[in-house]
């Protein structure tokens, strides 16, 4: 008897050896590349991030791919995906050429991570098999092995990023039916909301006829709404992979990065302020996003590297400015167009919507069709109580000096779509406007 005792108890001890649990505040389970997208936004963001890569993950199998479309990224995600031009004479990771890039993942050319923040925060666990996943209080406790060997996760956040959604299924949670480009939406605002965005995906045209010709911004570009990612019944479970239903070709990976990057700042949030995803603040996690100069709205002539980049994406996700499309041949590029004049008609709609008091500015100054730099200043004066002189003196001073702008300062000029969207950002700050998950502005 004694004897049978020492066996089990023998037996019972190795089990706990053999056995793991880990404690983070978000765990990433997928490690194509959206997975490692989001697990890298996680640690920039600064919060305890597990990634747990499975066997058959994409990554570890895709061969040498070409990117024919999306090639003019300079968000921040892609510094981790070291791309090479077909020209042998373009090294390194340079998407401005107009060229098709090439990637592939399982050389030395794989992701890499390049600052100290990552390794910081980041823990990778390689060929991992998914077992269970339930609530465990205000976590999620998630059983993976490795090699044998059992890992008890518990964490905050989830990031599904399996090509079939099969975490968020097994915890019982329904999808909300993802990302479509094709379709029309019932939310025309859910633009607002963006968390990734793109030029366009494989195979779309801007003269399908099967699209919707009302949806913003204009077909084949796309912009993907937060709500996408989220799932109906299930808080603090994320998905990347089953919100756009690709067929996990490495052609999309332009999509698959910059919706990880997205679904990352959305985790991050939730980490980070001990909160869940029924709790998401638009702006707040939008405001993350482009600290690490991932785009809102796909604008190809206005990069990271313009200086008014932020502006300028801040003040298009609030619909005042929206960009036009330019087409050539079977694709289209969405276009902000800066250097453009602003007509009253484009940018009133959104002013009274966002402004109570702005119909009585319209209704006392009745500004012409052409929106000149004196009917803004005029508007900014009225909505901050600034003395129209002192505002005056004080912007043409810093005309030139602090806001760089080309042309001169003329009051009755027409004013341009990046002096519009610079002023208006600073002065009128429309992008603080609490908005909810449909792009709908809230009191």
């Amino acid at each position: 008897m004694i004897k049978k005792l020492f066996v089990v108890l023998l037996v019972f001890k190795c089990s706990l050896l053999s056995a793991q649990t880990i404690k983070t505040d978000v765990l990433v389970i997928g490690g194509g590349p959206s997975g490692l997208a989001a697990a890298f936004q996680c640690a920039h963001s600064k919060v305890k991030t597990m990634l747990a890569i499975q066997n058959d993950d994409v990554i570890s199998k895709a061969a040498m791919i070409s990117l024919e479309a999306n090639r003019d990224i300079t968000s921040r995600i892609w510094e981790e995906f070291p791309l090479k031009a077909h020209d042998e004479q373009l090294t390194g990771s340079d998407t401005s050429q107009k060229l098709a890039l090439q990637f592939q993942p399982n050389t030395d050319n794989a992701p890499r991570q390049k600052k100290k923040d990552t390794t910081k925060y980041l823990t990778a666990y390689l060929n991992t098999i998914f077992k269970t996943i339930k609530k465990d209080g205000d976590r999620w406790e998630v059983i993976i092995t490795q090699k044998g060997k059992t890992i008890t996760v518990k964490t905050v956040v989830i990031i599904d990023a399996t090509a079939e959604g099969a975490v968020a299924a097994k915890a019982g949670a329904k999808f909300t039916g993802g990302f479509d480009n094709f379709a029309q939406t019932d939310e025309p605002n859910a633009y607002r909301t963006a968390i990734a965005s793109g030029e366009s995906l494989p195979g779309h045209y801007y003269n399908d006829a099967h699209t919707s010709k009302s949806v913003y911004p204009s077909y084949p570009a796309y912009c993907i709404p937060m709500r996408a990612v989220l799932l109906k019944n299930t808080d603090n479970i994320l998905v990347t992979e089953k919100a756009i239903q690709s067929d996990g070709s490495f052609k999309y990976v332009a999509l698959q990065l910059a919706l990880g990057q997205g679904v990352g700042t959305v985790a991050a949030y939730c980490a980070f302020f001990k909160t869940t995803t029924k709790n998401l603040k638009v702006r707040i996690i939008q405001g993350e996003l482009l600290d690490f100069k991932g785009e809102l709205l796909p604008f190809s002539d206005v990069t990271t590297k313009d200086p008014d980049w932020r502006a300028i994406q801040q003040i298009s996700a609030t619909g005042m400015l929206k960009g036009v499309q330019k087409i050539d041949g079977n694709s289209a590029r969405l276009l902000f167009e800066p250097n453009s004049l602003v007509n009253t008609a484009e940018i009133k709609p959104a002013l009274t919507e966002i402004y109570t008091r702005a119909f009585l500015w319209f209704g006392r100054e009745k500004p012409g069709e052409k929106f000149t730099l004196g009917n803004l200043l005029s508007f900014i004066s009225d909505y901050t109580l600034t003395d129209p002189q002192t505002l005056k003196i004080s912007m043409q001073k810093a005309w030139k000096s602090q806001y760089k702008f080309n042309q001169d300062f003329d009051l009755n000029r027409q004013v341009t779509r990046r002096e519009f969207a610079v002023l208006a950002n600073r002065f009128l700050n429309p992008f603080a406007r609490t908005v909810d998950l449909d792009g709908r502005l809230m009191n």
